[in-house]
C-alpha cells in the first residue's frame, strides 16, 4: 500500500494559501514531513489570480518556502464551489496510485477530500477542523456528521473544547474524532531591528496589539470600543492591528467614529510578524469563538501577556492571572479593564510573558505536532 520507493504519498488539501492560521499550519505540515518516509504534495484548490500565482507578498513567500522544501504544489483556480474541471490535476495524481493519504483542512476541503478520496479509493482520508461557531447552520452540522466524519478515517479537532462540541452539538461519535494540539516553530526576531522606530512609535509608549484575519469572528470592533475607554489613561498609546480581511473598511470607519485615528495603526498583512511582536506590551484576542490560534502561540513565544476572551480552546492555553487575563466575549468594559491593568504593571507583564513562553515551548511545538501527524498516518495506513 506504499509507493514503489517505500514512502507514503501524502496530499495536503487546503482551500487557499494565505496567512490564516489553518492555511499556514497545513503548509507547515506538508513541508515538514520526513522526506525519507513521506512524499508530500500540497494541493491549493483556490488560486487568487487567473495566472495561477498567489497574489500578495506573504502567500508568495510561503509558496517559495514550500517549494524550497521539495514539496510539489498543485494549484487550481476554482472559481465556483461545484466546478469539477479544476480538480483534474489532483484527480490525475490520485488515479496514479502514488497517494496513500489525503489530509484536508477546513470545511470545503474536508468535504472534497472525502468525496474524491473515496471515489479514487485512497486508503486513508484525514480531515482537520480548525474551529467554527458550532451553533446554527444545520446544513453545516449535517455535512460534518454524515459526510466528513462518516467518510474520513479520523476527524481532527484543534482543541479539546472543539472535540467536545463535535460530540455534544454535532452528535459525531467520539471514536470518529481526536484532539491534536496545534504548534508553532520558535523563532527569534531579527537582530538589531527596531520596529518601534520604523513605525515611529516612541520607545516608552504603551503598545497593544492583535494579529489575525479581519473577519467578524475576531470582533476587533469590541477591541476598538475597549481602547476608546482607556486611551485617556495612557498618553502616546498605540494599537497595532496586523492583518487584513473583509472587515477592514468597517473597522477603519469605527476608528474614525471613536476618534482613534492617532492611536490605531492598521499594518495590513505582513511577513515579519515575529519582528512586529517585539513592539507589543500586551497582546489581545477579542474573538467570539476560537480553537487553538497560532497567533496566541506566537504571542506566548514572544513572551507577551495575552488578554483574551474565554472562548473555545483559549482557557486551556491562557490561564487567567498566569499567562494573561481572560474576559467574557463582547464585553468592552471587561476587556478595557484587563488591558489597562496590565499596561499599568510592567513587572506583572514580564512575569506573565515569561510563563507564557515557557508553556508554549513545553506544550505547543510544531515539530512535536508534525511527529504526531506522521505517526497518525502510519497507524491509520497500517489499520487499513
Amino acid at each position: 500500500m506504499r509507493r514503489p520507493d517505500g514512502r507514503i504519498g501524502v496530499v495536503t488539501l487546503v482551500d487557499r494559501l494565505s496567512i490564516g492560521g489553518a492555511e499556514r499550519l497545513a503548509a507547515e505540515i506538508s513541508m515538514r514531513l520526513d522526506t525519507e518516509r513521506f512524499a508530500s504534495t500540497l494541493c491549493v484548490s483556490r488560486m487568487t489570480d487567473a495566472a495561477g500565482g498567489f497574489s500578495g507578498d506573504v502567500p508568495r513567500q510561503l509558496q517559495a518556502r514550500v517549494e524550497a522544501r521539495g514539496v510539489k504544489i498543485i494549484g487550481m483556480s476554482r472559481a465556483r464551489s461545484w466546478d469539477l474541471r479544476p480538480w483534474r490535476p489532483l484527480l490525475r495524481l490520485l488515479r496514479s496510485g502514488s497517494v496513500q493519504v489525503i489530509h484536508s483542512h477546513m470545511l470545503g476541503s474536508n468535504a472534497w477530500a472525502v468525496v474524491l478520496g473515496r471515489l479514487m479509493r485512497i486508503p486513508v482520508v484525514v480531515t482537520h477542523e480548525h474551529t467554527w461557531e458550532f451553533s446554527g447552520q444545520p446544513m453545516r452540522q449535517l455535512l460534518d456528521k454524515y459526510l466528513i466524519a462518516a467518510g474520513s478515517d479520523i476527524l481532527i479537532a484543534c482543541s479539546e473544547e472543539d472535540r467536545r462540541r463535535m460530540t455534544e452539538v454535532e452528535k459525531i461519535p467520539p471514536k470518529s474524532t481526536m484532539y491534536l494540539p496545534n504548534g508553532i516553530e520558535g523563532c527569534a526576531p531579527t537582530p538589531g531591528r527596531d520596529i518601534r522606530a520604523e513605525l515611529r512609535i516612541p520607545a516608552g509608549a504603551p503598545v497593544v496589539g492583535s494579529v489575525g484575519v479581519m473577519r467578524k469572528q475576531k470582533r476587533l470592533d469590541v477591541l476598538l470600543q475597549a481602547v476608546a475607554l482607556f486611551v485617556p489613561r495612557f498618553p502616546g498609546l498605540r494599537v497595532l492591528l496586523v492583518g487584513d480581511g473583509s472587515e477592514r473598511a468597517s473597522l477603519e470607519a469605527l476608528v474614525e467614529e471613536l476618534g482613534l485615528g492617532e492611536t490605531v495603526m492598521m499594518l495590513g498583512s505582513r511577513g515579519d510578524v515575529r519582528d512586529v511582536l517585539e513592539a507589543f506590551d500586551v497582546a489581545t484576542v477579542s474573538s467570539d469563538f476560537e480553537g487553538s490560534p497560532l497567533a496566541v502561540m506566537e504571542y506566548m513565544e514572544a513572551a507577551i501577556p495575552v488578554v483574551c476572551t474565554a472562548v473555545g480552546g483559549l482557557p486551556k492555553m491562557i490561564h487567567d492571572g498566569v499567562h494573561g487575563r481572560l474576559v467574557a466575549p463582547r464585553d468592552p468594559d471587561a476587556l478595557a479593564a484587563a488591558i489597562a491593568e496590565l499596561l499599568a504593571d510592567p513587572e506583572r507583564r514580564a512575569r506573565m510573558g515569561a510563563a507564557a513562553r515557557e508553556r508554549r515551548r513545553a506544550e505547543y511545538d510544531l515539530d512535536v505536532m508534525v511527529s504526531r501527524v506522521e505517526d497518525l498516518y502510519e497507524q491509520l495506513l497500517a489499520a487499513r
